[in-house]
């Protein structure tokens, strides 16, 4: 909007004034615009990052509920190891 109101100041006004308004107004346009597309792609990271972050808490408290429920053990008795000797029940 800023570029279009330079262009048309470029045009109503004559002489060093209407130039200088164009630049300024055009300048200030085009600056407002690449800074309006670099917070989009700021935004845009925030909301990635954000739904990272809570896939990566639900698969935290997925991985909680199954430490604080471990599955049922079979019947057999688990032998430790001893490095150079048999095993032996305790």
């Amino acid at each position: 909007m800023l570029v279009v109101a330079g262009i048309a100041c470029a045009f109503a006004f004559s002489g060093s004034l209407g130039q200088n308004l164009a630049f300024v107004l055009v300048a200030l346009g085009l600056v407002l615009a690449t800074s309006l597309v670099f917070y989009e792609v700021g935004l845009t990271e925030d909301r990635s990052r954000a739904r990272e972050e809570k896939a990566r808490r639900q698969l935290e408290r997925e991985d909680a509920a199954k430490r604080e429920h471990p599955p049922e053990r079979s019947g057999r008795i688990r032998l430790d190891r001893m490095r150079g000797r048999p095993r032996r029940l305790r």
